[in-house]
């Protein structure tokens, strides 16, 4: 485990606690990704690790947090510490840059990551070289720049997308193995917030009713429109053999 530096970058979002608890909708999502989540993984802005905790189930060969931002950082590094994350995790306060090209990842997977980021595809073409032959890059971001509020400017989003624009963000090289959008019951709520109620910032309250009653609804509703609409952009591409 790398030791904590004493300035990195700094996130500004303050979402991350509110989130964490969401355990339907990590759970959820999860489900779509566990299939490729084998051998040497590599999380990319893994934040306070609560996306770590849903998802290492110790499984893995290897598992690297990327966080970039120390504060967050050392909340993943306490998890370490405590053993509440599996053995096979390590952490690493920097960014995908820093890393070496020469030990290639199975997956690399970036959770509500990308559209913090200004320039998406250079980052996401980065990414795909850290990828081994066969390896699987992993992107979930909010979904509909019509949903754009104060609350996604406050949090550092440069945008959120439709499919086809995640799709033309992926490495051109990349085999597109599932692109689904994933929460439709959610976004028919989010909808309704940003018409009727106007309100920016999700309450905890509006966060525990989301998680235990609407995602279990969208689990079923997503089946029925075949991934056609939701609040989440899912893609999971593969890099050729």
């Amino acid at each position: 485990m790398d030791s904590l530096p004493l300035s990195t970058e700094h996130y500004i979002g303050n979402e991350l606690s509110l989130f964490e608890k969401a355990v339907n909708w990590k759970v959820y999502y999860g489900s779509k990704l566990k299939p490729y989540l084998k051998n040497r993984v590599l999380e990319v802005g893994a934040g306070i690790g609560g996306t770590t905790l849903s998802l290492c189930d110790g499984s893995q060969k290897e598992w690297l947090c990327v966080e970039p931002d120390a504060s967050l950082a050392s909340d993943i590094s306490k998890l370490l510490e405590t053993k509440k994350l599996p053995d096979c995790c390590h952490l690493h306060v920097g960014t995908l840059a820093d890393l070496p090209p020469q030990a290639p990842f199975d997956t690399i997977m970036y959770i509500d990551v990308v559209e913090h980021i200004e320039d998406d595809r250079s980052e996401l073409a980065l990414a795909y070289e850290h990828l081994a032959p066969k390896g699987v890059l992993i992107v979930l971001v909010p979904a509909y720049q019509w949903l754009y509020s104060p609350f996604d400017k406050a949090i550092g989003h440069y945008r959120r997308y439709t499919r086809s624009m995640l799709l033309k963000a992926m490495p051109p090289q990349s085999k597109i193995l599932h692109a689904w959008y994933l929460d439709s019951f959610g976004l028919l709520a989010s909808s309704a917030n940003k018409v009727l109620l106007k309100q920016s910032n999700p309450t905890p309250k509006q966060i525990k009713f989301w998680d235990s009653m609407l995602v279990p609804v969208s689990k079923v509703t997503d089946k029925i429109v075949q991934h056609r609409f939701g609040k989440s952009v899912l893609v999971i591409a593969q890099k050729p053999g």
